[in-house]
């Protein structure tokens, strides 16, 4: 059977041409506006505030996503920097999008006067979502597979519908559908973390820390089915314990995609993957021990710059004695109503 490929172009204005992977992106960040938006009323936010935030955090996202896959592949950039800005020949790394979003979304959120882990928690959703729809564009592309397989293990193991079954047969050679599998564990994730954030125990930060618990272990154990991982040379024992906790993958039926020796014997996205499960474990356990008053996720949020806005026009709209008075009953705002509490 030959291979059978989408056309990646959507289709075309004039010389333009408008990529499914560009429409496919564009439609999970949306979605993802859509249901910050939506939590965010609950909570008295507008939506200008989530679209500000959009429109900030997808281009640090991009910036953070080729810096941190240009660092780990310097060698083939040191020699060709401009190829450095050339994104539209691929090599941008998830997790590097996520710091650069993170990084950007601190910054917005404070000078918003909100604190970061509860603008944070409304957010989580949003990432997932989106991530569960972004990576059907590596589907169009056919890009981002994993290792050869065969026809019946994706039609009769995993009972996989033909139109994806052909998609993976690459120059005709079947290949793991990574971006499936990494798109239906964030569906389950999405669910998961629509049902915590409705929990009366959750507290502000434990579902931002939860998405990355979720999207990590399926990181961890998807990402070693692929072929095309950042990688470097690490200790024998560090190699044989990433790959031993791998291990139940093998009781599926899975093997791992092929990684040259001379390129390095770690995977850096499940090394990385490991040590944010355990940094958000410790995140929750650690905060919730001393931090006194630590606020939950239904607890309200005020913005301090709003506050002070009110409680400027009560000032001028008052009598001049009243103003004192209101001026001299009124401490100094702390940067946030949670972090006053902490």
């Amino acid at each position: 059977m030959g291979t059978l490929l989408l056309d990646p172009i959507a289709f075309s204005i004039g010389a333009l041409k408008v990529h499914w992977y560009g429409l496919i992106l564009g439609s999970a960040a949306l979605v993802g506006l859509l249901l910050a938006i939506r939590e965010g009323k609950r909570f008295g936010i507008s939506q200008e505030f989530f679209m500000d935030l959009l429109l900030l955090g997808v281009p640090s996202a991009i910036i953070g996503a080729r810096i941190y896959f240009v660092a780990f592949m310097w060698e083939d950039y040191k020699d060709n920097l401009w190829d450095i800005f050339k994104i539209w020949n691929g090599g941008i790394a998830i997790y590097g999008a996520l710091i650069g979003a993170i990084i950007c979304a601190v910054i917005f959120v404070r000078r918003r006067g909100y604190n970061f882990w509860r603008i944070a928690d409304i957010c989580a959703p949003s990432l997932i979502v989106g991530q569960m729809i972004g990576r059907w564009g590596n589907f169009v592309n056919q890009e981002a597979y994993g290792g050869p397989t065969t026809e019946s293990f994706l039609r009769d193991h995993l009972h996989l519908p033909s139109f994806i079954v052909n998609q993976m047969n690459v120059a005709g050679t079947y290949h793991h559908p990574t971006f499936l599998y990494e798109s239906l564990w964030n569906l389950a994730g999405l669910i998961l973390l629509l049902i915590l954030r409705r929990q009366k125990f959750l507290r502000a930060g434990e579902l931002f820390a939860s998405y990355f618990i979720w999207y990590s272990i399926g990181r961890f154990f998807i990402e070693a089915l692929r072929t095309d991982s950042l990688a470097f040379q690490g200790a024998a024992w560090l190699a044989a314990f990433v790959n031993g906790l791998w291990t139940p993958m093998t009781w599926l039926g899975f093997e791992q995609g092929y990684l040259a020796p001379s390129y390095g014997n770690v995977r850096i996205s499940q090394l990385l993957a490991l040590f944010i499960v355990v940094a958000a474990v410790a995140f929750m356990i650690i905060r919730r021990r001393t931090v006194r008053a630590l606020p939950h996720y239904s607890d309200p949020i005020v913005s301090t710059k709003a506050a002070a806005a009110e409680k400027l026009s009560a000032m001028e709209s008052a009598e001049p004695e009243q103003a004192e008075s209101i001026s001299d009953k009124t401490e100094e705002l702390p940067d946030s109503p949670e972090e006053k509490k902490e």
